[in-house]
């Protein structure tokens, strides 16, 4: 469903997309994962038409996202990171000015309206002011905005950015309901470790350039069996005797010491008594994607962190 080939995007001396190359299957729900700044929305822009590669090939149900960018735009529906609806509107004038935009016709208007507001529990609300929903519902009615014309491909950037868990988790409900009922392909990008575990397939990218890319199950065994996570009197000590002892390399992250083992029950037994110094905290668990993140790249995924790109746009948003 969508073919990239070695696409970069520059902005003067800011490499947003370096050489980025992967692949969609129809009906697939792929994640792109990443820290803010790492490209994931530059990406998303050139395969939605919204700006041009500076370089490379990307095709999108068969058709150029470059040359034939009408024809891509006809199959594909976006729920952007930014609210875009416009809030003086109903629901229901919501989805009927972007049904008349995308040339629906009249006739079928009204069963589609329908059809995507009681998938997305909306249907009470339908002659409601949009201005008076919450963050969860408008959130839904951009997902069912972007349903209205039948697209091949639905684009989600950050679709749950800034709503609580409870709500999050909704949001989840409707997107796996959605390509199950609809039979479409979803395109999303996301910083939250949690839900990109529900994609089926996952490229995480780092400073433009895709770094992985494999189901979440096959990412986490990259970790190589559970984490153990440990806090001491001198982590310093702590690894080089860890290292000394058990031919481990433990990495330090934000004042704690994680190492990976294959089995973290028996080997923590083994871990306490090869260590002279004093343990305050020490914790066992299965790898997370955060996990595979951190071996990857050597840290966490920056979450609070804003790239230079993400700050010039900003900056942009500001100035409007």
């Amino acid at each position: 469903m969508i073919e990239v080939r070695d696409i970069y995007k520059t902005y003067g001396d800011i490499e947003a997309v370096r050489g980025v190359d992967f692949t969609v299957h129809a009906g697939e729900i792929f994640g792109f994962l990443g820290p803010n700044g790492a490209g994931k929305t530059t990406m998303i822009n050139i395969l939605c038409t919204l700006i041009k590669p500076t370089s490379g090939f990307a095709s999108l149900a068969g058709h150029n996202v470059v040359t034939d960018a009408e024809k891509v735009r006809s199959s594909i529906g976006i729920v952007f990171q930014d609210p875009s609806l416009d809030e003086r509107l109903t629901a229901h004038e919501n989805l009927e000015f972007h049904g008349m935009i995308y040339g629906v016709p009249k006739v079928d208007r009204r069963g589609r309206i329908s059809n995507v507001l009681k998938m997305v529990e909306l249907w009470d609300r339908r002659n409601d002011i949009v201005k008076t929903f919450s963050g969860g519902m408008k959130r839904r009615l951009e997902i069912a905005r972007g349903l209205m014309h039948n697209p091949r491909v639905l684009f989600l950037d950050e679709p749950t950015l800034g709503l609580d868990p409870q709500t999050r988790n909704r949001i989840w409900e409707y997107i796996r309901d959605l390509r199950q009922r609809e039979n479409i392909t979803i395109f999303l990008t996301t910083h939250y470790m949690d839900e990109a575990e529900n994609c089926d397939r996952i490229a995480i990218i780092d400073n433009g350039k895709i770094i992985s890319l494999d189901t979440p199950a096959k990412l986490k065994s990259m970790v190589g069996g559970d984490v153990i996570t440990l806090s001491t009197s001198d982590n310093k000590v702590a690894i080089e005797e860890i290292k000394k002892s058990h031919s481990i390399e433990a990495l330090e992250q934000d004042s704690k010491i994680v190492l990976e083992v294959p089995d973290g029950e028996g080997f923590l037994a083994k871990l306490v008594h090869s260590i002279s110094v004093s343990i305050d905290s020490i914790s066992l668990r299965r790898p997370t994607l955060d996990d595979v993140f951190l071996k990857l790249t050597g840290r966490k995924m920056r979450e609070e962190t804003m790239g230079a790109l993400d700050s010039f746009k900003a900056h942009v948003r500001r100035r409007r």
